[in-house]
């Protein structure tokens, strides 16, 4: 049986008095990919930050192995070096270079030796086509290659788990390929990875479990065939049938 690294338990989230995270919970494995769908505002970015301890909760648990992630806790410095996230919007610092983005946590964070994180960054760099891009500034890169910098920034770290959330949303549609194809590499080495994403032919072809969350609940959980070809929840039909029509719609303005 694979070792359970992620753990949340009765996750209640509100902002404002508005219930986000209604009574949540959900177990990720080494080695698991799990994606995550639904609707826009049914609390999948909230999930993913407060799985970060990015948000404050107000009840129930999120666990790291035995360690609880708690928002203003005294060791979740510590904890997040074991959880990689890359944002939508990228957040590099635009006043270093490509290289130095990446170096900057391994070095100043985990205190590791600046020559040994600057040869594995260059390697990781290397493997997704950026190698040429180390001295270059944010400003000099495109947008997928700016987001396959931050995901090169969190490996560095060399997380235990990587976090995802909505990476290609704000890309150009020719550019969203390149970053799916590092994320698909990334699921073949058993990377323990949970993804909330609108892209449904990628969620079918990486996830190795797809869950469904709508108000704040998971609806329904599965494999990506159970999911996508046979969903059972008439809520997940809707949802699902939405992207079908896009589709279609798509093809006929191409």
């Amino acid at each position: 049986m694979e070792e359970t690294i992620l753990t949340v338990n009765h996750l209640k989230k509100e902002y404002e008095g508005k219930p986000i995270l209604n009574d949540l919970d959900l177990e990720v494995k080494k080695g698991e990919v799990v994606v995550i769908i639904g609707p826009s505002g049914c609390g999948k970015s909230t999930l993913l930050r407060c799985m970060n301890g990015l948000e404050q909760i107000q009840s129930g648990s999120v666990k790291l192995r035995e360690d609880t992630i708690e928002a203003g806790a005294g060791n979740l410095v510590r904890i997040r070096q074991k959880i990689g996230m890359v944002f939508q919007n990228y957040e590099l610092f635009p006043h270093l270079s490509v290289l130095n983005n990446i170096l900057l946590a391994p070095t100043k964070v985990q205190k590791r030796d600046k020559k040994d994180v600057k040869e594995e960054a260059l390697k990781l760099l290397d493997r997704v086509g950026l190698r040429d891009k180390a001295d270059s500034y944010p400003r000099q890169l495109s947008g997928g290659q700016k987001q396959r910098v931050a995901i090169v920034r969190a490996l560095c770290m060399n997380p235990e788990i990587l976090l995802f959330d909505e990476v290609t949303a704000a890309l150009d549609p020719e550019m969203v390929r390149e970053v799916l194809d590092v994320m698909l590499e990334l699921a073949k080495q058993k990377r323990t990875m949970v993804i909330v994403t609108h892209e449904m032919q990628f969620a079918q072809a990486v996830a190795d479990r797809v869950l469904f969350i709508d108000q704040g609940k998971i609806l329904e959980e599965g494999t990506p065939e159970e999911i996508f070809k046979h969903p059972k929840k008439e809520r997940t039909k809707q949802f699902l049938n939405i992207f079908q029509f896009k589709k279609v719609e798509e093809r006929k303005i191409s």
